[in-house]
């Protein structure tokens, strides 16, 4: 909440590098939902905070993140499934791949 520099939205964020926090930052500007305040000191002080529309989305975001935070074992669970699923078939194609180029060998 509030104005936040660049570098606490980083930290905040966590695990997002320089260049893709200043490309969403920038996206975010353009759709309206963040607003940057440069102010004329050396060295450079740059301010983000929501603008009104921006925060007009905390509810519904706040929804998504708890519908995730409630489905989140029956999401990996199937995660966990698919990967299976996967390795599987990655595996069975490998065997039949051999099973041709022996055959192919011995012709």
């Amino acid at each position: 909440d509030g104005t936040h520099r660049f570098g606490q939205l980083q930290r905040r964020v966590g695990g997002i590098s320089q260049k893709m926090l200043t490309q969403t930052l920038r996206e975010l500007e353009r759709d309206g939902l963040v607003e940057r305040t440069v102010h004329p000191v050396v060295p450079p002080h740059v301010e983000y905070r929501l603008t009104p529309l921006g925060r007009s989305l905390r509810q519904p975001l706040d929804a998504i993140c708890a519908w995730a935070e409630a489905h989140l074992a029956q999401m990996l669970a199937a995660r966990a499934r698919s990967d299976r699923r996967r390795a599987v078939a990655t595996a069975a194609a490998g065997a039949m791949a051999r099973d041709a180029d022996t055959r192919a060998a011995r012709a």
